[in-house]
């Protein structure tokens, strides 16, 4: 075997290993174990766990963003909402073992390369589409990474989900993503912060209300109860 053929061997025993088990509890000599070497040549190739997972996580962001480069090139947006959800779910169906260690929790220190960067990613891509969109449609083109990272956050959550219910047919949760994604998006309105505090204001008025009304006992009613009342002249 070649120095090559070799790393890419390692490679992919520690990128099933961290899949399995995570950064923390995978040990070199576990790798190093399970590919038929001493430890010495795990360390030779990487220089430690550290730089093999490393290796693994950087060609795994690479291989998803390669996968979802192409779905932002529609002009489209249906069609970019279409695209993107195959091609993420495609990328889980085709690399189950990549996209667990990319959702896997990093170790202590490591930045770059995680399953965060990825998402700001995507992210970034969606939000220039979405510019174009909210300025045509008068909304507020400010809020776009806002909304960008709403939508590719709640993909990759349902992606994560898919992971233990394989049962579902990738075409069936592709469908359910676009018909969340696409009309959620038709049916944005361009003044929410008007909105949502006018309710909060309608809602607190009408607990004063109740609260208020609860509070009212029979006293209070003789109170107001004006001069020649039935009320007054019992009193008399």
């Amino acid at each position: 075997m070649t120095a090559q053929q070799r790393r890419e061997q390692l490679v992919g025993v520690a990128r099933s290993l961290f899949a399995e088990r995570g950064y923390e509890a995978t040990s070199i000599e576990e790798i190093a174990e399970r590919a038929g070497v001493s430890k010495p040549v795990v360390y030779q190739h990487f220089g430690g766990k550290e730089g093999v997972y490393a290796v693994v996580v950087d060609r795994e962001v690479q291989r998803l963003t390669s996968s979802l480069a192409a779905a932002f090139d529609a002009r489209d947006p249906r069609a970019v909402a279409e695209s993107a959800a195959e091609a993420f779910l495609d990328y889980i169906e085709d690399h189950e073992e990549g996209f667990r260690v990319l959702i896997r929790d990093a170790p202590i220190g490591m930045t770059g390369g995680s399953f965060a960067s990825v998402i700001s990613d995507v992210a970034t891509r969606a939000e220039q589409q979405l510019v174009e969109g909210f300025s045509d449609q008068g909304f507020d083109a400010e809020t776009a990474p806002m909304y960008a990272l709403m939508l590719v956050g709640a993909v990759a959550l349902v992606g994560e989900w898919w992971l233990e219910h394989r049962d579902w047919p990738r075409e069936q949760v592709a469908a359910h993503i676009v018909n969340l994604l696409w009309n959620g998006l038709r049916g944005l309105k361009p003044d929410p912060v008007d909105r949502y505090v006018a309710r909060r204001a309608r809602a607190a008025r009408s607990a004063g209300a109740d609260r208020g009304d609860a509070r009212e006992d029979p006293g209070d009613a003789a109170a107001r109860e004006p001069a020649g009342s039935p009320v007054e002249e019992d009193v008399r």
